[in-house]
């Protein structure tokens, strides 16, 4: 799978955020802090790796910020992007099986290594519901993209 990562600051665990998506056999789209020259700005690189999900260069992103809230702002700001901030592996489900998020927020405080391994384990073993009321929910979000 290929998967844009963004973060505004070089910090220990944007550095082991990509060495583990890499570990998992993915492609890795450095944005930001992670790329060279990049502009590190927050809301620049959180964008540049939501809009590689919307145009389809990327299947899924992961943005990071100091607290993930930001990150996860910007990210929802293009249309296509369902960004969901997860402070911990339950909530990472919740996002992938009920609202279909393409796009994983971490707070670079918060998040640990231990914990980077759960969220990013849960993420990655969830699948989107199947439910009728879940997909009309998703499908709500996506008209919310097209409606004034």
């Amino acid at each position: 799978m290929r998967i844009a990562v963004s973060s505004d600051m070089d910090e220990p665990v944007a550095r082991l955020l990509v060495e583990e998506l890499r570990g998992r056999g993915h492609e890795v789209l450095p944005h930001g802090a992670l790329r060279p020259g990049a502009d590190p700005q927050w809301a620049a690189c959180s964008e540049r790796a939501a809009r590689e999900v919307a145009a389809g260069s990327a299947d899924q992103a992961v943005v990071c910020c100091w607290t993930g809230t930001g990150a996860s702002i910007a990210a929802n700001k293009v249309p296509g992007v369902r960004a969901a901030l997860c402070a911990d592996a339950y909530t990472a489900d919740g996002a992938r099986r009920w609202n279909d998020a393409n796009v994983l927020a971490l707070s670079l405080r918060l998040t640990s290594g231990p914990l980077l391994t759960e969220i990013l384990d849960a993420w990655f073993a969830a699948e989107p519901s199947e439910d009728a009321e879940d997909r009309a929910g998703i499908a709500h979000v996506e008209n919310m993209d097209v409606r004034p």
